[in-house]
């Protein structure tokens, strides 16, 4: 919807201003190891860990820290990491997963569960959001004459666009997502972001400002943990409310 910001957008405008770089490494790390673990170390072949590695350069993350990132997805590697997915519902009765990269398991759940439980919010069992959502590919473009630009992505595959002043946010399946992500940029597009999400099917919008800060607060609260790799919620918010918080 026009006006309004998913949660993907709102982390990834975060991201970009975060100014503590240590934190924003860590998490980056975290992306690049799950990349490799699920697709293969080689970014020619494993497409995500190819975004992730081009997501960790432009934020100047050392080579050398990205190559660490990479030889911590071998099996046998020092320090081995869990993978888990964690559901639950938050303030407002948004609906959240959350997935974490960790070499301890039950401290970093009982981090998460002290954040539900600190913001009115309880954890759920496997499969009790999952259901909500839906994976996606997600490209966002900047510029100003961007209506080309839309009809090439929509003609590549795109589910879905969403406008906003010189952004614009391109939906699509997976599999699609490194096609149209390439032939965009083989037009001149300034390509701000590309990944995957799960986007909910039904998004909860948050149009009081008290509420909205409320449910951001959680998710900065939860985005704080270290061992969080990505957390994805079913809310919208007015970009007039955001501002007003920013």
């Amino acid at each position: 919807m026009s006006g309004h910001s998913k949660w993907h957008s709102i982390r990834h405008q975060k991201s970009i201003k975060d100014a503590r770089r240590g934190k924003l490494f860590t998490k980056l790390a975290s992306a690049i190891t799950i990349a490799a673990r699920e697709g293969g170390i080689d970014p020619e072949t494993n497409f995500k860990l190819r975004l992730t590695i081009d997501k960790a350069k432009a934020a100047n993350m050392p080579k050398e820290n990205i190559e660490r990132a990479i030889i911590r997805a071998k099996p046998g590697a020092g320090g081995e990491l869990t993978e888990a997915t964690y559901e639950g519902f938050g303030p407002e009765g948004i609906a959240i997963m959350v997935r974490v990269l960790t070499d301890n398991k039950n401290r970093t759940l009982s981090e998460i569960r002290n954040v539900f439980s600190s913001s009115g919010g309880k954890m759920a069992g496997a499969g009790s959001v999952s259901h909500q959502f839906v994976q996606k590919g997600v490209v966002t473009i900047i510029g100003k004459d961007l209506d080309d630009l839309e009809l090439l992505a929509i003609d590549s595959g795109a589910l879905d666009t969403q406008r906003d002043g010189e952004k614009l946010v391109i939906f699509c399946q997976p599999q699609d997502l490194h096609k149209i992500k390439k032939e965009l940029e083989t037009k001149g597009a300034k390509v701000e972001d590309a990944d995957f999400s799960f986007e909910a099917q039904s998004p909860v919008y948050i149009k009081e400002k008290d509420k909205a800060r409320k449910v951001l607060q959680f998710m900065d609260a939860l985005e704080e943990i270290d061992e969080v790799a990505k957390s994805w919620a079913n809310f919208d918010i007015e970009n007039e409310i955001l501002k007003e918080l920013a």
